[in-house]
């Protein structure tokens, strides 16, 4: 049976990650769907900015060294890559397989083909790399609770103020990539669980924790910077209509990173 602490650490990751995700969702599926491409400007300034402005600061300043925490950033960004392109891959050789049978069709099987590849771009590595710094948020949640409740529940509620934003732009990369808003938001809240164990990971090995809270916060960054790179700008470089929209939502996701880092040291 768990102790009254750690029942307080489980609900506070619970009810972070459900308000954070329900905010962000509340937010997403009411615009309506042509403005989803709009957004994606916006969420490229944020996820860009959460990782340069923030998460790599972070690991930094939390003792992490420069020449060990770019290497894991360089790997993380390697290992996003390489596991997209298997899954890639693999979709590919079954699609083969199939169009071999259907070569009357080719050429609109290639158009299928290539727009269902772009579908599944980022997925991958938006909703891990959210695994990973959900699971970081348990781990800050339970090392605050440690120290005092009072402040274990101050926490967690900037953390949901924190992850809003940021849950909103995950929203907009699954819905931009076809998604259904019912897969996105299932998606989502099991990334979210992630907490959970970052909390009982905190609660019953806080001292070797700690050691280990850079580098996800690293891993998370380079989940973040590959979304954006590799699936993202590629997107908005294609993009000839509402360019001004564009811009000003990119200003403006990089633009709310900056003002809660301002606000938050």
């Amino acid at each position: 049976m768990p102790t009254p602490l750690l029942a307080q650490i489980i609900c506070a990751c619970l009810l972070g990650g459900a308000l954070s995700i329900g905010a962000a969702a509340l937010i997403m599926f009411g615009l309506p769907r042509k403005w989803i491409t709009l957004t994606i400007s916006f969420s490229t300034g944020l996820l860009l900015s959460m990782a340069l402005l923030h998460l790599l600061p972070e690991a930094l300043e939390q003792g992490l060294p420069p020449d060990e925490a770019f290497p894991i950033l360089l790997g993380g960004i390697l290992c996003f890559f390489t596991l997209e392109k298997i899954a890639l891959w693999r979709h590919a050789h079954h699609e083969t397989g199939e169009s071999d049978a259907h070569a009357g069709e080719h050429q609109c099987e290639d158009h299928t083909h290539s727009h269902h590849h772009s579908a599944h771009e980022g997925t991958l590595a938006i909703l891990v790399g959210d695994g990973f710094h959900n699971f970081t948020d348990g781990l800050l949640i339970a090392a605050a609770f440690l120290a005092d409740p009072a402040l274990g529940w101050s926490t967690t509620l900037a953390i949901i103020a924190h992850e809003v934003p940021q849950e909103a732009g995950d929203f907009a990369v699954l819905l931009s990539a076809g998604w259904k808003r019912s897969r996105a938001l299932f998606w989502n809240l099991v990334s979210s669980l992630t907490a959970i164990f970052g909390g009982l990971a905190g609660y019953y090995t806080l001292d070797n924790a700690r050691d280990w809270i850079p580098i996800i916060i690293t891993i998370a960054a380079s989940s973040f910077i590959y979304v954006s790179i590799a699936d993202l700008m590629p997107r908005l470089k294609r993009e000839t209509r509402s360019i001004g929209w564009h811009t000003i939502l990119l200003i403006a996701g990089i633009a709310v990173v900056a003002f809660g880092n301002a606000h938050s040291h």
